[in-house]
């Protein structure tokens, strides 16, 4: 019997567009997915999308049964919205804080999709970034916090796991290199939002461990990081997904840090009491299905 899982499946493969990301998008492992995959097809005697395709080309079949999810999930959706209005309250406010500079780019969009899904819910940002951005948990002046795990005291959701790479001008000195070490930034200018040291990954986790000297040099935008990278003013360290057009239109080159990378996760923290509201937890899942079709190079977290 086809049921609505198996059509969220189809959708969770066109919009992340490949097996891996579904199943992250879905909350399975890549196995289980596989196996609800085959079973369908079993069902159906044909494939449902072509093999070895990237992105996913889904197969006549595969395309009428997306055909049926688009018409049937939006509806769905929509009802299980309106039971939660029902029975929590059809009105509230998000007022979103940010720790991570870098997510304001692919957040205004997230936004206005939540608007569509949430239209009496009012949603905004509080004004500037915050360095320690749970103290406007603490104090009330914020409702929900993006950045690293809020603590014990708030209910965390897991959004995505991304590299940090280094970004440094066409021809830096470091530029033949194919990864950077610790000892590679001694005496360098190190350019970074304007944060807390302890807050920035590369000096915490890398800088610091192994008492590398090096100057900093602060801006607000990520174009003002780039463009003084590209001058030759210093280095940075930015998401994969927020310098990929810059390093494909080879305005700077991108490089990562030690053998294994330099990763960093990122969640959404809320006070337990808000944890509970439906239009929390869909504005997580939103936050998840966008970034899983639009930014390249994360894995998302369960």
């Amino acid at each position: 019997m086809l049921e609505l899982r198996h059509l969220r499946t189809l959708t969770a493969l066109r919009s992340s567009g490949s097996l891996v990301r579904a199943a992250q998008l879905l909350n399975l492992t890549q196995s289980a997915l596989s196996h609800q995959i085959k079973l369908m097809e079993e069902r159906y005697g044909a494939p449902l999308f072509e093999r070895k395709s990237l992105p996913i080309a889904f197969t006549a079949t595969g395309m009428r049964l997306l055909a049926l999810a688009d018409q049937v999930l939006p509806e769905v959706e929509q009802a299980e919205r309106d039971v939660a209005r029902l029975s929590q309250g059809d009105k509230g406010q998000l007022r979103v804080a940010l720790e991570c500079h870098t997510c304001f780019d692919w957040l205004m969009p997230v936004m206005d999709a939540f608007r569509q899904r949430w239209p009496d819910v009012e949603i905004d940002l509080v004004s500037g970034f915050h360095s320690e951005p749970v103290d406007l948990l603490r104090s009330g002046l914020a409702d929900l916090v993006i950045g690293s795990a809020g603590g014990p005291d708030y209910t965390v959701f897991p959004l995505f796991r991304f590299e940090i790479l280094v970004v440094l001008a066409q021809k830096h000195r470091l530029a033949t290199q194919r990864r950077l070490e610790a000892a590679d930034f001694e005496g360098e200018t190190l350019i970074t939002y304007p944060v807390p040291e302890e807050r920035i990954d590369l000096i915490r986790e890398v800088l610091r461990p192994a008492n590398v000297r090096f100057e900093r040099r602060t801006a607000e935008l990520t174009v003002a990081i780039l463009q003084l990278v590209a001058s030759r003013r210093g280095l940075a360290a930015l998401p994969n997904w927020a310098i990929k057009n810059y390093v494909d239109y080879d305005y700077v080159l991108a490089r990562p840090v030690g053998e294994f990378g330099l990763w960093s996760d990122l969640f959404v923290s809320v006070p337990p009491a808000l944890a509970a509201k439906a239009y929390v937890s869909d504005f997580v899942g939103v936050i998840r299905e966008q970034c899983a079709r639009t930014l390249d190079g994360i894995t998302l977290l369960s």
